[in-house]
């Protein structure tokens, strides 16, 4: 299970890595974007629907202090990366490595990746009742890879780095979910009960502040496209049906 989650995480990167160098520049804007506003509504809500009332429900009301926490954290880590994380792309030809921008999605996805490895040891268990996040988490965690990596490797290719170079910097960037897993599976012993919830809380803060930006930063002129707005219902559609 954990070879399958580690691949999948990393090839996720991958895909969006060929979606670059095969896709033309219009059809890659139009995908990130539907890409995007899918991811969007899968986070917004599982976030609603599985893992806020799960929080909740297992921690004292003190741990919305650290949902708000992770909304403010991502939105510390954005200053540094541009706002990537939800589609902007500013390229400019033969521009310097933005190592602030890759430190900072670095950052978030090895935070995002802690509950997942604790989830692929053992669900967490607390007052008799068994939450299992880890499905939810991991296709969120996917979901949203996969849009980022486009608009990273598009920035990679127009800065002064090589195209092996590019892929380097990309594949480093995709191993950082699966070495926030490992951290998680090796910390299980001490992430443990709120220290666990406080963790997955700070998470959850992060993709509501992801998604609410997505969804509302896919509209044009303040009006949804038709294709985008179906994006956004089926991503909380899928997300619905697999909290339930």
């Amino acid at each position: 299970m954990e070879w399958i989650v580690f691949g999948s995480l990393i090839g996720s990167v991958a895909l969006g890595g060929v979606f670059v160098t095969y896709l033309h520049q219009t059809n890659k804007a139009q995908i990130i974007k539907l890409l995007l506003a899918f991811s969007g509504g899968f986070l917004l809500s599982i976030a609603f629907t599985h893992f806020i009332p799960d929080l909740y429900h297992d921690a004292d009301s003190s741990i919305g202090l650290f949902i708000l926490l992770g909304f403010l954290v991502q939105l510390l880590l954005e200053f540094f990366s541009g706002g990537i994380e939800h589609g902007h792309v500013h390229v400019h030809a033969g521009q310097k490595m933005p190592w602030g921008l890759f430190i900072s999605l670095s950052v978030h996805s090895v935070l995002e990746g802690i509950p997942l490895g604790n989830q692929l040891i053992g669900n967490v268990v607390e007052s008799g009742h068994n939450h299992d996040h880890g499905n939810s988490l991991f296709l969120g965690i996917l979901f949203h890879q996969l849009p980022v990596a486009i608009a990273l490797m598009t920035l990679l290719i127009n800065t002064k780095l090589k195209k092996i170079q590019s892929w380097m910097v990309l594949m480093a960037f995709g191993i950082m979910t699966p070495l926030g897993v490992l951290l998680g599976m090796c910390g299980v012993d001490i992430l443990q009960g709120l220290d666990y919830h406080i963790i997955l809380a700070v998470v959850v803060g992060m993709f509501l502040h992801i998604s609410t930006t997505i969804i509302f930063e896919t509209s044009e002129n303040h009006k949804f496209n038709l294709l985008k707005l179906v994006s956004i219902f089926i991503g909380c559609g899928l997300a619905f049906l697999i909290s339930a």
